[in-house]
């Protein structure tokens, strides 16, 4: 009897891990058959889509929105659905500045938008100064407002508005576009 204990140990093991133990290539099969993508793919998506929200966010001035660090597995789909809307969100409020039309007449008489001429910069012409207090994070990441995206530099001109200035730091080009 004693000879035969541990073969039937061993029997009962090998049983219980062909039978009794998850398949994994079992469960992936059929979330692929389903159209679910896997878990890694997910997340990174949930964290491509944070980034392009938090960016945006940025860009505008706006808080970012926080983000909770634990994701349930089940859940992780209508987070990442979740982010994606953000994002999109983000993005169309992003591309509609609430003066557009006004930074358009401006650059219009202005400059280029890639003008890199001292001491001015940029589509809206802003100067040093002017970028290092309503563009801090910009002038440090990409350099003078010539190397800025159009949004980019709208946005600036609009946060230096919100503060107070206006149109002033534009007097000639304001006064022809009507704004002062």
């Amino acid at each position: 009897m004693h000879r035969q204990l541990p073969r039937l140990t061993t029997a009962l093991v090998l049983a219980w891990l062909v039978f009794a133990a998850p398949v994994p290539h079992q469960a992936e099969a059929t979330n692929r058959a389903r159209n679910v993508p896997s878990e890694p793919r997910v997340l990174r998506q949930i964290h491509r889509y944070q980034r392009e929200t938090w960016r945006w966010q940025t860009v505008m001035g706006v808080r970012r929105t926080r983000s909770s660090r634990t994701v349930q597995t089940a859940s992780r789909l209508r987070v990442r659905n979740l982010w994606r809307r953000r994002a999109v969100h983000a993005r169309r409020r992003a591309s509609h500045p609430p003066h557009r039309a006004a930074w358009l007449c401006i650059h219009r008489y202005e400059g280029a938008w890639a003008d890199a001429n001292p001491p001015y910069y940029g589509g809206l012409q802003m100067d040093i100064g002017f970028q290092r207090t309503y563009g801090r994070r910009l002038l440090r990441r990409k350099g003078t407002a010539d190397h800025w995206t159009r949004l980019e530099q709208m946005w600036v001109a609009e946060r230096a508005h919100r503060s107070g200035l206006g149109f002033y730091p534009w007097p000639s080009t304001a006064r022809v576009c009507g704004l002062i």
